[in-house]
């Protein structure tokens, strides 16, 4: 099974990245050169980074970028669509290398199964820095979703219910707070919120809007 995004930038060429099996396939073309790159879903951090107009994916001992995703090309929900299945096919194959066996099921996607995604030892209290007149509603919406069909909701139950407020008040500057705080509170579980709801993390970034 693949999966496929393609990112075109006028007079800049295309990227297209494309998830096969174990591994994610990069093809740059510019109006001069082309580029091909097979990078292994392991190697991967599975939390990746807001740099700027692009969302980076670091290597899992290097730290330092090794793909670069533009924010929201094509569109935001073929963006986010990509990013959760990539997101989850690294933590699946990391599973692997790792010699524990990933849970695979038939209906795993189908209604809340709670396949207990990693919890991640280290935390950090973010600073959020984003404009209220960035916050998309629907995206919140999304984000719940994903929240609630793959994580344990009591688990996380402050943060629902700060991105439900800012949802329904998405240009409320302390609603966006409130979601920060929530945030910060979870600790160890921020790596999963973060892998089911990816949206979160453009909101804790350093201003991509600016």
């Amino acid at each position: 099974m693949s999966m496929k995004l393609t990112q075109k930038r006028f007079l800049k060429g295309t990227r297209e990245f494309e998830i096969i099996d174990d591994a994610i396939h990069v093809r740059i073309k510019t109006p001069f050169n082309k580029e091909k790159l097979t990078v292994s879903l392991s190697m991967l951090n599975p939390n990746p980074v807001v740099n700027q107009a692009c969302l980076e994916f670091h290597g899992r001992d290097t730290n330092e970028p090794v793909l670069s995703l533009l924010l929201n090309q094509p569109n935001p929900e073929e963006f986010d669509a990509f990013v959760e299945a990539l997101k989850r096919r690294v933590l699946e194959e990391y599973s692997v290398a790792a010699g524990v066996k990933a849970a695979s099921h038939s209906g795993e996607f189908d209604g809340n199964h709670h396949h207990e995604p990693p919890e991640f030892e280290e935390s950090h209290d973010i600073r959020l820095r984003v404009k209220v007149q960035a916050v998309d509603a629907e995206r919140i919406e999304h984000a719940i979703q994903m929240l609630e069909t793959y994580l344990v909701a009591d688990d996380i139950k402050p943060l629902l219910s700060a991105l439900e407020a800012l949802k329904a008040e998405p240009r409320n500057e302390s609603c966006l707070v409130q979601v920060a705080a929530a945030f910060n509170d979870l600790k160890g579980m921020q790596g999963a919120v973060l892998t089911y709801a990816p949206y979160l993390s453009i909101l804790f970034s350093d201003n991509p809007f600016e």
